[in-house]
């Protein structure tokens, strides 16, 4: 028997352009066609990507001021910023948002603070909970209700320039290139998932389906905790799946071997792939949910039930999961720069987001200007 799995999807959007420049009946990415303002003071703007309301052709490059941090903040120049598969969801309003709003979450950049030399860090999207919430008195602010988080509640990193609170920031060792540091909060939002509390032993054979950055990241964490790891794609992501055997990891284009894993990670959010992810797992195993569907979808839930299947998931991150995640990059226990397959300058993020949409390559990264 299949059980339709609901999630309620309430966008709020507040916006204020009705005829927006770049509008297109297809729904397709698209370039603002209107006229930059010249200015004299190019300090005073900059180039951003940003979700004006409802609609993949509500998200627009558009000249955006560029903002100045008070008591607490801290202005990040950004250096560069992934385009997640959230973006994707939140452009087509499949993901909660609040327009006008500019996009992007995953930022590598160069923090500067007034009594102190420029920094590399990396970024946590958080912004603000409420703080008083029985989460976030559980150590649990990923949970809050009133989350405010950069990229969908308050300005992300598609631009030149971030404001963050300053205990967002986390410094990143020399050793890292000038770009993978940005696969950072990915990495954070995996070991949530499966370091907090850990999933995977020592021995444990475990599945990952879906090989895009995110089931990448997760089957060389699921490695490092000692499992035997299998990252499972289609045939059309062989470059995807030859990038994690240059890695070490095993892979495979076929349908996984039924009842023969301890864990499964579901990577790909996608129905037949979490499909296969049920049925793959050992009774008595583990179901980890870490893929968006971003709609209803259909599974064979009683899979759950007759095989008594432990079921878990994570959302976003958590201060200790980005613990672990910065102490996997300082051990060498993660690689990182194979994963980063495309750079894209701010200009042209329609052709970037669609790759993106697509599935082509792994993390397509936007370079401001």
């Amino acid at each position: 028997m299949y059980l339709l799995l609901r999630r309620d999807l309430i966008v709020k959007t507040i916006y204020h352009i009705m005829n927006c420049p770049g509008h297109t009946k297809g729904g397709e990415f698209t370039r603002s066609t209107r006229e930059m303002p010249a200015s004299t003071d190019t300090t005073s703007e900059m180039l951003a990507v940003v979700k004006t309301g409802p609609g993949p052709e509500n998200v627009l490059v558009q000249p955006m001021p560029v903002p100045e941090a008070g008591e607490g903040m801290t202005r990040v120049r950004v250096l560069a910023a992934g385009i997640c598969g959230t973006d994707v969801h939140i452009a087509r309003d499949e993901y909660r948002y609040e327009a006008p709003v500019i996009l992007g979450h995953e930022i590598l950049g160069m923090a500067e603070a007034a009594d102190a030399e420029p920094q590399r860090v990396t970024v946590e999207t958080y912004f603000s909970t409420c703080g008083r919430c029985d989460w976030c008195r559980d150590g649990r602010p990923n949970l809050c209700p009133s989350r405010r988080s950069i990229g969908s509640f308050e300005n992300g990193g598609f631009a030149s320039y971030v404001v963050v609170p300053a205990h967002n920031l986390h410094p990143l060792p020399d050793f890292l290139d000038d770009i993978e540091g940005v696969l950072s909060e990915p990495l954070a939002c995996v070991t949530h998932c499966l370091l907090d509390p850990p999933v995977v032993s020592a021995g444990d054979r475990v599945l990952v389906t879906g090989p895009g950055t995110i089931g990448q990241l997760a089957a060389q964490v699921a490695r490092a905790a000692g499992g035997l790891v299998t990252l499972a794609g289609l045939p059309k992501d062989s470059s995807r799946l030859d990038i994690a055997r240059s890695l070490g990891i095993e892979t495979t284009t076929g349908l996984p071997e039924a009842e023969a894993f301890d864990v499964v990670v579901e990577c790909s959010g996608s129905a037949p792939g979490a499909a296969a992810a049920l049925r793959a797992a050992r009774r008595g195993g583990r179901y980890v949910q870490v893929g968006i569907f971003g709609k209803d979808v259909t599974l064979p839930i009683d899979l759950v039930l007759y095989k008594e299947l432990v079921v878990t998931s994570g959302f976003a991150s958590t201060p200790s999961s980005w613990r672990r995640a910065l102490a996997l990059i300082e051990q060498k226990l993660v690689t990182l720069s194979p994963l980063v397959t495309r750079r894209a300058d701010i200009r042209d993020w329609p052709s970037a987001f669609e790759a993106a949409a697509s599935g082509e390559g792994l993390k397509t990264v936007i370079v401001p200007e």
